[in-house]
């Protein structure tokens, strides 16, 4: 099969190591050599005769954009989560969609490791104290606290939310979760299962790690706030509309929280004259948990290889449940 004859189409520029492959194999439309994203109508003007589309860059993937596919055979997404792509459309039109799970694991572990770091010792606030000139000037800082022997609480114990787990527990720090459906190795992993609201109640800390859907949307407002320990603090990997955005302002704001650490936001990304901005004790970061260039570049090359299988009629890697 010469897949030569098969037109793939990027939105953006993606990785070198992906290019490279896809270049070689079929018949690339890519944004390679250009910034940004292909305005919106080029790409609906590609994806016409397009037989796969690589997608990255969070595109809104919708009826609008699927009724420019006729041809499509898969839709590859660079990523873990699709929370970008109604997924009965594709459904509709019978276009399987595939993300990269499994490959950023550890990288985003480790993110969220360093942000419950951050909640306990204000790293971050520490690096402008001394680069601001105040350390010489005997300024107070604010004091952290311990990880050995306080409780973390995991919002979602999945692939990652497993691996946070391993990592706290290297930090001394006691772990109990709570997710849809009690894992069956508890006792090997050294870890208890509660409910939602005995996880808000008994945590410290509490590492958000599960998928943004109909019941996950606004899971922590302001009643799960009120349930939670006073002097109690947040890390959020998952995504942003998981929080209500008020509802956390408030808690920060009072003091209800302690400190809270975010990868994700909403919206995102977060204007710059967002009043959460002004509190002192948030630490945000620009939804890089699997930024690294290990990570990307596997991501990038599962996605290749999603598409490749798709255009050869083999089973595909990673096909995410569209009914």
């Amino acid at each position: 099969m010469d897949l030569k004859n098969f037109k793939v189409v990027a939105n953006q520029k993606i990785r070198d190591c992906a290019f490279a492959k896809l270049n070689a194999e079929v018949n690339f439309v890519n944004w390679q050599d250009k910034k940004g994203r292909m305005p919106k109508e080029q790409l609906y003007a590609e994806l016409e005769t397009a037989d796969a589309f690589f997608s990255s860059g969070n595109v809104k993937i919708d009826e609008e954009l699927l009724s420019h596919c006729p041809r499509v055979k898969v839709i590859a997404q660079a990523s873990v989560g699709y929370d970008n792509i109604d997924l009965a459309a594709c459904s509709s039109h019978n276009i399987p969609v595939t993300n990269t799970p499994g490959v950023l694991v550890d990288a985003v572990a480790d993110h969220t490791m360093a942000l419950i770091l951050e909640c306990a010792r204000n790293i971050a606030g520490a690096d402008l104290h001394v680069k601001s000139g105040t350390w010489g000037q005997r300024k107070p800082f604010r004091m952290g606290v311990d990880l050995a022997g306080k409780t973390l609480g995991i919002v979602g114990f999945g692939d990652i939310g497993s691996e946070v787990a391993l990592r706290a527990q290297a930090s001394k720090m006691n772990v109990i979760y709570h997710n849809r459906h009690q894992r069956s190795d508890d006792a090997e992993r050294k870890v208890r299962y509660v409910s939602f609201d005995e996880l808000l109640k008994e945590s410290d800390f509490i590492a958000i790690c599960v998928t943004l859907n109909p019941s996950t949307r606004g899971l922590f407002n302001q009643e799960a706030f009120a349930k939670m320990k006073q002097g109690a603090r947040l890390v959020n990997i998952s995504r942003g509309p998981v929080i209500d955005s008020e509802a956390l302002y408030d808690a920060l704001a009072s003091g209800k929280l302690a400190w809270a650490a975010a990868d994700v936001f909403d919206p995102e990304p977060i204007p710059g004259d967002h009043k959460i901005l002004t509190l002192p004790n948030i630490t945000l970061t620009p939804h890089m948990a699997s930024s690294t260039k290990e990570t990307r570049d596997a991501m990038a090359m599962l996605t290749v290889d999603n598409i490749l299988a798709a255009l050869k009629g083999e089973n595909l890697l990673t096909e995410v449940k569209t009914r």
